[in-house]
């Protein structure tokens, strides 16, 4: 789908999702949670088994969804800012011609909508869904049906930058990699 106000071209739908939300809570379109930086492992699958052990290189050889409980919060034993960086990028989840947006990408698609929450953003060309996230600490599903998170390329120190929409607001905001979020691919 195109949005004619920026001019982008996106992915109907989330990653791993059945179709295009028929509402903002229309859990066939929720699709799958990703670390920061992962590829289509079996990780993001939303009932993928867990594991406390960190991944030393940027392919973990597993589907399982790696939790962290201390600092920095990723899945990663050394950080690597360089994943998800463009249409080649390491790790890239998105289907060939399509890539994870820029933080700014992301914000200028936000900022054509009618209203600044999760309303706006279903009645947007997107039609994104409030699917929720999975813990970083613990594996579990959070806030799904009243919160969307959506991972941008972008890094900010030992986060990421990701675009978070609920009932009454949305905007970007950072948080942990280690953390699960959606992700609706940009075509390069």
């Amino acid at each position: 789908v195109t949005n004619p106000s920026t001019g982008l071209t996106w992915m109907d739908r989330n990653l791993g999702a059945q179709r295009v939300a028929l509402s903002s809570t229309d859990d066939k379109a929720y699709g799958d949670l990703y670390q920061w930086g992962r590829s289509a492992d079996g990780h993001q699958c939303r009932t993928s088994s867990t594991t406390s052990t960190n991944a030393s290189d940027e392919t973990p050889g597993d589907a399982l969804y790696i939790t962290e409980g201390s600092s920095p919060y990723d899945w990663l034993t050394t950080q690597d800012d360089n994943l998800w960086q463009g249409v080649d990028g390491t790790n890239n989840p998105c289907p060939g011609g399509y890539r994870l947006p820029t933080d700014t990408e992301l914000d200028n698609e936000h900022l054509t909508w009618s209203s600044d929450d999760a309303a706006g953003a279903f009645a947007s060309v997107l039609k994104l869904p409030m699917a929720g996230r999975r813990s970083r600490s613990g594996g579990s599903l959070l806030d799904v049906g009243t919160d969307g998170r959506y991972w941008s390329s972008t890094v900010s120190g030992t986060d990421a930058h990701f675009l978070n929409l609920y009932s009454s607001a949305a905007g970007m905001l950072t948080t942990n990699r280690a953390n699960g979020n959606s992700v609706r691919c940009l075509k390069d």
